[in-house]
C-alpha cells in the first residue's frame, strides 16, 4: 500500500514516516506539510492511502480532501487528528474522508485501521462516532422513501455498518456467513445510491437508524 503523509508537524510526519516504513506491506512514498501539497502529492505520486491533518496552514485537511476526491475518488483518505469535535467530525467525513482517528490511537491499531479502509471498510474513533450519532439529522424524505427499498437483513446490515462494524463483526452480530454481509452491502449500497460504507453510516445516522 502506497502512503502519502500531510501533516504541518515536521516530528508528527517523519514519526509516522519512520514506523510505517517498519511495515512490510506498506510504504510510505511522500510527505506534505499543508492541505495543498498534499494535493499537489496526491495528483503526481497517486498514493493508496492519505493520513491527513486537519488543521494544517495555507490549506486545512478538510478542504485538501474535498478537492483530492473530486479529482481522485479511488484515493483513501484517512484523517489522523487531536480533534474530536463535530465540527470537525462531520465536514471531514462528508468531504470524503474513509476514516477518522485520533493521533494518540496505538501504532498497532493504526496500521490496522489503514488495513480495512483498504479493504472497504470505514474506521472511525468512537469519539467521532458519537457525535455522528448526536448531531446528524434526517436530510430529507428522498432517503426515507429509498430506505422503504431495503429488506430486513438489509437494514440490519446497515445498522451494524453505521456502528463501525467489520464485515466479519457484522456476520457474527447477525448469525449469518462474511460472504453473505458483502452481498447485503453490496446491494443497499446499490439501493441508496451511496459510494462506500462510510456515506452508508453517514447516511443511517442521518435517518436516525441507530439507537
Amino acid at each position: 500500500m502506497r502512503i502519502l503523509i500531510a501533516d504541518d508537524h515536521h516530528v508528527v510526519r517523519r514519526g509516522l514516516a519512520f514506523f510505517l516504513r517498519t511495515q512490510n506491506d506498506l510504504d510510505v512514498i511522500g510527505e506534505a506539510a499543508n492541505g495543498k501539497e498534499a494535493v499537489e502529492l496526491a495528483k503526481s505520486l497517486k498514493p493508496d492511502l492519505i493520513l491527513m491533518d486537519l488543521v494544517m496552514p495555507e490549506m486545512d485537511g478538510i478542504q485538501a480532501t474535498s478537492i483530492i476526491k473530486k479529482e481522485q475518488p479511488e484515493i483513501k483518505i484517512m484523517m489522523l487528528t487531536s480533534f474530536s469535535d463535530q465540527d470537525h467530525v462531520i465536514p471531514a467525513l462528508e468531504a470524503g474522508a474513509s476514516g477518522f482517528q485520533l493521533k494518540d490511537i496505538q501504532p498497532d491499531e493504526l496500521v490496522m485501521s489503514i488495513k480495512r479502509i483498504m479493504s472497504g471498510e470505514n474506521q472511525l474513533h468512537p469519539k467521532a462516532t458519537s457525535h455522528l450519532l448526536a448531531n446528524l439529522s434526517s436530510k430529507n424524505k428522498t432517503e426515507r422513501d429509498l430506505i422503504e427499498e431495503l429488506t430486513k437483513r438489509e437494514l440490519d446490515v446497515l445498522k451494524e455498518i453505521a456502528k463501525g462494524k467489520s464485515n466479519k463483526e457484522i456476520a457474527a452480530a447477525l448469525f449469518i456467513t462474511e460472504k453473505t454481509v458483502k452481498t447485503h452491502v453490496s446491494n443497499l449500497l446499490a439501493k441508496l445510491e451511496l459510494a462506500d460504507r462510510t456515506q452508508a453510516a453517514l447516511y443511517a445516522v442521518r435517518n436516525h437508524l441507530v439507537d
